[in-house]
């Protein structure tokens, strides 16, 4: 089980190739109020495009630097189209979507993650914290009587 500042999908990937399974807690989409969020739209992995809540193709464009595999809807599919104002504010009426490369939605799905993170309690956050801060202060006691000439 892993703290939230985890989620990322490269720490993902290195966990998962060394034949691990992280537990992460679920992180809520940071997308502007009133927005569509990623998860609205559908991903097929088969054709490897987004399907918008109008059931309009998002076709892969590009792979930028930060290993984002990007998506963008066709202007000419927006024209008329119901969902624009919650879909982009985009003059170019573009949606774009980025996918990292290493990106797995699929774990928290399954139900041994359900099991094991709700093992993962309130009351153990806080002996886990207790036990950290206490290895802090040991740690800060040593180097006070080292400074001190008393080790």
């Amino acid at each position: 089980c892993l703290d939230a500042g985890f989620n990322t999908s490269p720490i993902c990937h290195q966990i998962l190739t060394s034949g691990r399974v992280p537990f992460l807690p679920y992180k809520r989409p940071m997308t502007k109020k009133g927005f569509f969020k990623k998860y609205e739209y559908v991903y097929d992995e088969h054709l490897d495009i987004y399907i918008c809540p109008n059931e309009k193709d998002l076709h892969y464009k590009t792979t930028n630097r930060e290993g984002y595999r990007v998506y963008e809807s066709n202007p000419e599919d927006y024209e008329g189209c119901p969902f624009l104002s919650k879909c982009t504010q985009s003059k170019k009426h573009v949606k774009t979507i980025a996918r990292h490369v290493w990106e797995a939605d699929h774990i928290r799905h399954t139900g041994e993650w359900h099991a094991i993170y709700a093992l993962k309690g309130l009351v153990k956050n806080q002996h886990e914290s207790l036990i950290i801060f206490s290895c802090h202060n040991l740690k800060k006691l040593g180097l006070c009587k080292r400074r001190m000439g008393l080790i």
